[in-house]
């Protein structure tokens, strides 16, 4: 049977995209949620596998009545036939139609193309008359001499491994870098059992006082960041500001860190070296927006991320945007953006003008969390002077194993100024990650301002996929 509802292509399952789904699903649109995960949630939400019988799920989460919630709603618009959710479907391109609905019958105005399954190997199309983008984001990655050794991981990656496998990388670990993410990643580890030898944060919150009007809008924030403050103490976490590692040791594997203090412009400072054992470290230094499908349809992009207006719509017609894609916020500013982006893509699709004050509350909400993040955003930064700890033998592309001392050569003896000049010169960023991680460090070492690069595709594509993709639309693999 043919459905004439107005069809709306959501990406990515985390907060903003599940409040999106539900939002649009709720005023007669019809979507399908596509998500590269086997379970909703993303990130923040992240679930651990059935096969692993959790008890205590909860414990591992924050906001868990609202992931419920969330749950609860989705399920329900999907038994009811207004939502499709799509697991393990990894979308690499999105193709923008000749045609919207307001064009000749028949036609849909974007195509999803994705790749099915773990083997990512099987081609799937979605079409819809819209897309609404909720790719969240990613983990910068700065390297220290050391920093490729087992043992060694994300700030996310550990806390990926607790939440979705229930699993620790050791016994004892350091938690380092800067931001508010090293909070619940050495919470979560020590209420996991492991020992917490020390959270090394190479700011100084205290900076926050000098900020008391988005302290003061955001009081569950700052009880948020009370209780967990109040856990470091009960697990006697021992808490380094303004330090940061600058070196991890070991054989086959991590076995100790080496800590140090900074002075205020954020160098070292010689003498206050310490040497801290530990068989895990767990390092992150902030965020980037995932923007690469964004990029690809042609949406423009400020200095956060997608740019979006008051309704989260890009400058793409049929495109919205709303969650970490179009700026680093957290969970409560995703689920306020997802929901804004769904009533406004459900009003629009059904050929009606959104009304502003369905949505209050939520941008009340979005404006207060946005001047609360880009407050912190000013606070928890690398430390600037971070490139000096990078040695001539440290990798910095991990993908190419090139070093940091040839990329200095390509900047400083063959006059490479940028990261595309670099990439030519010595292949850094031309791996399986095409740059997304060694991206930000790349562009520390040439001195140059980090910029994400367009590419034709979102993910890495079989050349077999590419050859059949016109198979799959004949053989009927497309979700209309």
């Amino acid at each position: 049977m043919t459905d004439d509802r107005p069809h709306l292509a959501v990406i990515g399952a985390g907060p903003a995209g599940l409040a999106a789904t539900v939002a649009a699903a709720a005023h007669g649109v019809r979507v399908t949620l596509i998500d590269s995960a086997a379970q909703a949630g993303g990130q923040f939400y992240r679930q651990p596998a059935d096969a692993l019988n959790a008890r205590r799920p909860q414990a591992l989460h924050h906001q868990w009545r609202t992931w419920e919630r969330l749950n609860d709603a989705l399920a329900h618009h999907v038994e009811a036939g207004r939502v499709t959710h799509l697991t393990e479907h990894h979308v690499w391109l999105l193709e923008r139609g000749l045609n919207d609905r307001s064009g000749a019958a028949g036609r849909t105005a974007f195509t999803v193309h994705a790749l099915l399954g773990p083997g990512q190997e099987s081609p799937v199309e979605v079409r819809a008359d819209a897309v609404l983008l909720a790719t969240g984001g990613y983990e910068k990655v700065l390297p220290f001499p050391g920093w490729t050794l087992p043992g060694v991981l994300t700030a996310g990656g550990a806390q990926a491994m607790l939440k979705g496998a229930l699993a620790v990388s050791g016994r004892t670990a350091v938690v380092a870098g800067t931001g508010p993410l090293l909070l619940p990643v050495a919470t979560g580890l020590a209420a996991a059992g492991v020992e917490v030898a020390a959270l090394v944060e190479s700011t100084d919150p205290k900076a926050f006082v000098r900020r008391p009007r988005a302290l003061a809008a955001q009081p569950g924030k700052i009880a948020e960041g009370a209780q967990y403050a109040a856990q470091l103490l009960r697990h006697r976490v021992t808490l380094l500001t303004r330090h940061a590692v600058v070196e991890a040791h070991g054989d086959e594997r991590l076995e100790a860190v080496t800590v140090a203090a900074l002075d205020t412009d954020g160098r070292v400072r010689p003498g206050t070296e310490r040497r801290i054992a530990c068989d895990t470290l767990a390092v992150g230094h902030g965020m980037l927006p995932h923007t690469d499908l964004a990029e690809t349809l042609g949406c423009r992009l400020d200095g956060t991320g997608v740019h979006v207006d008051d309704e989260q719509r890009t400058d793409v017609p049929g495109v919205w945007a709303a969650g970490e894609t179009t700026g680093i916020g957290g969970a409560a500013l995703s689920l306020a953006e997802g929901y804004i982006a769904g009533r406004s893509a459900a009003a629009r699709l059904n050929g009606t003008e959104p009304d502003p004050s369905s949505w209050a509350p939520a941008a009340k909400s979005r404006r207060g969390l946005r001047e609360f993040f880009a407050a912190l955003d000013t606070v928890y930064a690398p430390p600037a002077h971070w490139v000096d700890l990078v040695t001539d033998d440290t990798v910095v592309c991990r993908c190419e194993e090139v070093t940091g001392g040839a990329i200095r050569e390509a900047v400083d003896g063959l006059g490479a100024g940028d990261v595309r000049t670099v990439k030519l010169l010595t292949r850094a960023g031309m791996g399986w990650c095409q740059g997304r991680m060694c991206g930000p460090a790349v562009a520390g070492l040439a001195g140059c301002a980090f910029a994400p690069s367009r590419r034709p595709f979102a993910r890495p594509v079989p050349l077999g996929v590419l050859a059949r993709a016109g198979e799959a639309r004949d053989s009927g693999e497309v979700q209309q």
